[in-house]
């Protein structure tokens, strides 16, 4: 648990020894094997999970690690989640011996200071021999999981100041050995969790790493270890040449970007995050030097393994998308983390919150600083939530449920060029489909009032970033709500001109005595029938709002995406007619002259 651990985890791996030699058709037919089964994987676990962050929300990602540490194929799920994957096997791969690796075993990590992402974010994985017992690679299969057996419910401690606070942390955890489970530890690690449905969740994971590894070994004894090595080091090598080449199109330069958090969990102010990008060549350098460093602050570290994850996350966002995610990005590009900063924390700093913030900030920091040289492609990966309204209770049973609030919602949806935000959720949400708002109801006593966009929700631009919803939702039992509020001072950045998204808000106990904002944190008590109220930011625009087509506004008022009053004051646009009977039409002159008015008072301005 140090500094050299995370350098050691971090390091660049050889290729896989092999006397095979490959085409590269041949190569691609493995490597659409290897997707294949991380999307079987990761499939089984959606229809076999119990609770519903994963059977409905889908927040889980499989992919393949090779025996040298190397992400072989990261396929279906949160994006996210797709380059931490490796870091968290690799702890286990240094430690073969010690864990006493054999065919048939699954593995259990979590520990963020083992390569791990935030503290529920479950790793189970299982590695996989050819027929001369040579290890070939690992399957792996990550999830999110609802509670982690922590100080407080969900793993989310507002004010945790070490790890130990958020719940039970596993390095390397063997679950199964040699095929037989391992009840004693799978009855230990079930104990340590609130949830009835977390048993049937693990369980499905090893289900899924399984049925992976089964397939994994009918390709090993249908083309060889040799020729699948080959296969994975022609993929990576492949990838690594792709990236170099995409980087050598942009032009040489330095370009900088710094986004703020509102506050940490303990209410200091404005947390930096500051990323330069730096093309020379076709080397890409990002560095995080400058972000902040600060040991007193709370609830904003994220772990080294997920700091390069959601960097990497950008990085692949603004390059050619038919680039197959793999190690050849690690390959090709170099990331600098400043040991200490809130994205390489020090070993046992609590991690659960950082996932949200300071994560989010990192990718949306790329973002800005790769805009410069990838416009067409700098679409924000990232949610700004800070923290879902989470509320908890007990049943009749004295069993513990929560709503961890990630049920339907619009948020974060940010124009790219050429296209409005679109949509309801982000795209680095990637395959996590929010849970219904009427399965909620069925399962937790709550009621949802309102999932609607919110009119101006949406950052203004040539191109309109999608409105934010405003998500009111009534307890029907008393019970207890946490939440973080992030994002208000310092929302979603606008692109190449476009104007920022609006910012989240939130409110307890709407329309009752004790209405209340929250603008830091809260740990409350709410009483029966209280209501809360969650206003989403939106995305946010991308170039200047006058830009924009005229008849686009009119379209905007007409869907209630935009205001009458916004479509004067922030795009320029007379409107003649009324919205009432859908008469709406543009006056081009008066446009074209109050745009040229905007457009002087603007340049006068700076």
């Amino acid at each position: 648990m140090s500094y050299a651990l995370n350098r050691r985890l971090a390091e660049r791996r050889a290729p896989l020894p092999t006397t095979a030699e490959i085409d590269p058709v041949t190569a691609d037919i493995i490597r659409g094997a290897f997707e294949t089964v991380c999307f079987e994987a990761a499939t089984y676990l959606g229809r076999a999970a119990s609770s519903p962050i994963i059977n409905q929300s889908n927040e889980r990602n499989a992919a393949i690690v090779d025996a040298h540490g190397r992400l072989a194929m990261g396929a279906v799920g949160t994006p996210h989640l797709t380059f931490v994957n490796q870091m968290e096997t690799r702890w286990g791969l240094m430690n073969q011996e010690r864990y006493d690796w054999g065919p048939g075993d699954v593995f259990l990590g979590n520990d963020p200071d083992h390569g791990g992402g935030h503290l529920p974010d479950y790793c189970i994985y299982g590695p996989v021999y050819d027929g001369k017992g040579e290890l070939i690679c690992i399957q792996t299969l990550q999830a999110h999981q609802g509670d982690t057996g922590g100080k407080d419910p969900g793993g989310f401690s507002l004010d945790a100041t070490d790890v130990f606070t958020e719940g039970v942390i596993y390095p390397c955890l063997k679950l199964v050995h040699r095929g037989e489970l391992r009840r004693d530890v799978f009855d230990m690690v079930v104990r340590n969790n609130r949830f009835a449905t977390f048993a049937g969740d693990i369980a499905a994971m090893i289900g899924g790493v399984q049925h992976a590894v089964r397939m994994l070994e009918q390709l090993l004894g249908k083309w060889g270890g040799e020729t699948i090595k080959a296969a994975i080091n022609h993929s990576i090598e492949h990838t690594t040449r792709r990236v170099r080449e995409e980087v050598a199109k942009w032009p040489d330069g330095r370009h900088e970007a710094t986004v703020w958090i509102d506050h940490d969990t303990a209410g200091t102010r404005d947390i930096k995050v500051h990323v330069a990008c730096t093309i020379a060549g076709e080397q890409l350098t990002v560095d995080l030097e400058g972000t902040d460093d600060r040991q007193n602050l709370v609830g904003v570290w994220n772990t080294f393994a997920n700091s390069r994850s959601y960097v990497m996350c950008q990085v692949v966002a603004a390059m050619d998308p038919t680039i197959v995610k793999n190690e050849g990005f690690f390959d090709a590009v170099e990331i600098r983390i400043p040991e200490g900063c809130i994205a390489q924390p020090p070993p046992n700093k609590p991690a659960a919150l950082g996932s949200f913030h300071p994560a989010c900030e990192i990718t949306e920091a790329v973002c800005i600083a790769l805009s410069n040289v990838a416009p067409e492609r700098s679409q924000p990966q990232l949610y700004k939530i800070g923290m879902p309204n989470m509320v908890m209770g007990f049943d009749e049973n004295g069993m513990m449920w929560m709503d961890q609030g990630v049920d339907c919602r619009s948020m974060d949806v940010s124009a790219v060029q050429g296209l409005d935000g679109w949509g309801s959720c982000p795209s680095a949400l990637g395959s996590l489909i929010l849970s219904e708002a009427e399965d909620a109801e069925s399962r937790f006593p709550i009621l949802n009032l309102s999932r609607e966009m919110t009119t101006d929700g949406g950052g203004a631009g040539q191109w309109r970033g999608c409105p934010g919803s405003l998500n009111v939702k009534q307890v029907l039992r008393p019970t207890s709500a946490m939440a973080w509020m992030v994002s208000a001072e310092h929302p979603l950045r606008g692109l190449r001109g476009g104007d920022d998204a609006i910012p989240y808000t939130n409110r307890f106990e709407v329309g009752a005595e004790n209405e209340r904002a929250i603008l830091h944190t809260a740990q409350d008590l709410l009483p029966e029938g209280a209501v809360i109220a969650y206003q989403h930011g939106g995305g946010a625009g991308f170039g200047p709002p006058l830009r924009r087509d005229p008849e686009a506004v009119k379209e905007d008022v007409l869907d209630e995406y935009v205001s009458l009053a916004a479509a004067r004051a922030k795009y320029g646009v007379v409107l003649t007619g009324s919205l009432g009977d859908y008469s709406l039409a543009v006056d081009h002159a008066a446009t074209e002259a109050l745009r040229a008015e905007m457009a002087s008072m603007a340049e006068a301005a700076e």
